[in-house]
């Protein structure tokens, strides 16, 4: 199928023949067959890299209307927005704050790409423009099951359909067990392929043998294969590793560029410090390349991980993770689109993001810790990985390598190799995601009891698999807790009639799109801090800090005592007192968090603070975006209830 046979306008046609896109792949041939230019909804579960993107392209261009593209992502969303952005002709909006709410600004445009929580708030907040939209492209869909954005995707959707019955859904999602439950959740058909337009072989390597699914195999020379004081179950991973690096030599040395994932930020920094021991940008030709992206890094600051990943760029390696800037994750992937870097060495969440090939992938982990032990990582985030291997039009093939031993070799093939992906499972009724949306239903009018609140629900992909009526005893807990935390009151109408309605509090809370707990606690600490003699910007920055929608800031062991001594020193400023608290050790690190916060606003460098804190730049950055939200609410909430804490504005102002 080509595409000028597209019902599509002669400059798209034109702009995609441009890029090299005039055959279409068969999944995309499938999508188009199942109704995607006609306003069907489909369900396209098809394989990284086999034409996804294209097939949101063709529900958006060919809508009666404007569209919206949900993405997981920001950085991911940065990218579609720029595809969409040089098509001729459409004007596109972005918004991808996850927190503060969205305005009209949004409205006219031809597509706007959004986070789900960006467009959950816009709905919260009254947005017109949610209820004129003719498609909606949802990609990843089987985020449906992750555990926090999982049931704001799952509810953004179901609200957006209750609303506008005749809105198109295009669901991308990547190979899962039950993609037909989504599709049958979604009213749509089902498009299911495992096409890719560059082969994939994936295999298990021990030693520097690797065994594929092909029946091939290939031998790498490792350089001190036989440590005689480890072995490959250990911790530091001294085996593994120089497999890893045997194998990304070898892809080199053969033309290619490569991706190794590794289980953690530490380790991911470690192997790449490895690699760029081995001249990887001479045997590329791409020295002065490299260079130049190490450059770049360092102009974005002068970190201590800016200047060891400049190090790492220089040598034809680099490394990606969620600590870095967005500045420094910029560079890396542009270098390595660009072929300007050999080898990223990453964690987990790089194989969700952004668009980077690689000629082979090296899993070198396949387990990370969760809470005190090492679990396996699940199959689909393993196939995610190896569906970076193979660039369209420049491998003959992509190549997936799990690093293993001769112990967990077959376990390995059985799980990754010949395993199937985990089935999508809601987790809407988790009780504090439950409470959330609870909430949200009430405060938008969208319910006002308990049995309009499931149905409300009626439409989420919880109740498709399991009944609305399944959720009918969590939501009564819900409704009660919400009624406890002063979010929510009954209106009594009769001796058994009653209404719920949101109290001030609760409305202010939904609107300014944080969590109930995070809304009650700000309000229980503003209350603290107006009684207090002097309420300064480290108390306010403890109670924002102190809430579920601030992230954690690790405490490691050598600065725990610091930081329990700064808390005894300060602990007139802070409103909570070391004996009250729930969970101590949460709270020296709300502690910490609030304490690199409040030395930021009095005048302290993003180097300094990486270095005496311990925290990556890019944490950083999230920390001081995250207190600029919730100060946001924390000013508001104080307006609605008469509070007076005027070091609140102040720290927002300054910081």
């Amino acid at each position: 199928m080509r595409v000028s046979d597209l019902p599509l306008a002669e400059p798209y046609v034109d702009h995609f023949a441009e890029r090299g896109i005039r055959e279409l792949y068969p999944p995309q041939a499938a999508a188009v067959d199942a109704g995607v230019c006609d306003g069907a909804n489909v369900v396209a579960a098809i394989p990284t890299a086999s034409g996804k993107t294209f097939v949101a392209e063709l529900g958006l261009l060919t809508a009666d209307g404007p569209g919206l593209y949900v993405c997981p992502l920001r950085a991911l969303a940065r990218e579609k927005y720029e595809a969409f952005a040089s098509l001729p002709g459409v004007d596109v909006g972005i918004s991808t704050g996850d927190f503060d709410a969205t305005g009209e600004a949004l409205a006219g445009n031809d597509v706007v790409v959004a986070t789900s929580e960006k467009v959950d708030s816009a709905i919260r907040n009254g947005a017109d423009w949610v209820d004129e939209l003719a498609c909606v492209v949802v990609d990843e869909v089987h985020l449906l099951g992750a555990e926090r954005r999982g049931p704001t995707l799952e509810v953004t959707l179901a609200t957006l359909r209750r609303r506008n019955p005749d809105v198109q859904v295009v669901a991308l999602s990547a190979t899962v067990d039950n993609p037909e439950a989504i599709a049958g959740w979604l009213d749509a058909t089902l498009v299911e392929s495992d096409w890719r337009p560059v082969d994939l072989r994936t295999g298990v390597a021990v030693g520097g043998h690797v065994d594929f699914d092909d029946g091939t195999a290939i031998d790498v020379a490792v350089a001190d294969e036989s440590n005689p004081e480890t072995d490959g179950d250990d911790d530091d991973g001294l085996d593994d590793t120089e497999v890893t690096a045997a194998l990304v030599a070898d892809t080199v040395a053969d033309g290619g560029q490569c991706l190794a994932f590794v289980r953690s930020r530490t380790e991911a920094v470690a192997l790449a410090e490895r690699l760029a021991e081995d001249g990887l940008a001479g045997e590329m030709g791409i020295g002065s390349a490299a260079e130049a992206a190490a450059d770049e890094v360092e102009a974005v600051d002068g970190t201590v991980t800016g200047r060891q990943l400049a190090d790492c760029l220089r040598s034809g390696v680099a490394f990606h993770h969620a600590g870095l800037r967005s500045g420094h994750r910029s560079v890396v992937e542009a270098a390595f689109r660009d072929r300007d870097a050999a080898c990223i060495c990453a964690t987990p969440t790089l194989a969700a993001g952004v668009n980077v090939p690689a000629r082979r992938v090296v899993v070198r982990d396949q387990k990370r810790y969760a809470g005190s032990a090492m679990e396996w990582l699940p199959t689909l985030e393993v196939h995610q990985m190896c569906g970076r291997a193979g660039r369209p039009g420049l491998d003959p093939h992509g190549e997936a390598v799990l690093v293993g031993d001769e112990d967990t070799e077959a376990e390995l093939v059985e799980r990754y190799v010949e395993g199937e992906p985990e089935a999508v499972e809601s987790k809407l009724a988790d009780p504090a995601s439950l409470r959330t949306h609870v909430l949200s239903a009430i405060a938008t009018g969208f319910a006002e009891t308990e049995e309009e609140i499931l149905g409300v629900f009626e439409g989420t992909f919880y109740a498709r698999e399991a009944g609305a009526g399944g959720l009918a005893d969590a939501v009564a807990v819900a409704v009660d807790d919400l009624v406890a935390a002063g979010m929510v009151r009954r209106e009594t109408g009769g001796v058994d009639a009653y209404r719920l309605v949101a109290t001030p509090v609760g409305e202010t809370t939904s609107k300014q799109y944080v969590r109930p707990e995070t809304g009650e606690r700000i309000v229980a600490g503003l209350r603290t801090a107006a009684e207090m003699a002097s309420a300064t910007t480290l108390t306010v920055f403890e109670v924002i800090c102190d809430t579920p929608d601030m992230q954690d800031t690790y405490l490691g062991n050598e600065e725990r005592a610091e930081i329990y001594r700064f808390a005894r020193a300060n602990a007139g400023q802070l409103t909570t007192a070391m004996g009250e608290t729930d969970d101590f050790e949460e709270w020296l690190e709300s502690v910490k968090t609030a304490r690199i916060l409040d030395e930021w606003i009095g005048g302290a460098t993003v180097e300094e603070l990486v270095e005496a804190y311990r925290i990556g730049p890019g944490d950083l950055d999230s920390r001081i975006e995250r207190a600029e939200w919730l100060l946001s609410a924390a000013e508001a909430l104080a307006e609605t209830t008469g509070l007076s804490v005027p070091a609140v504005s102040r720290a927002r102002a300054r910081l």
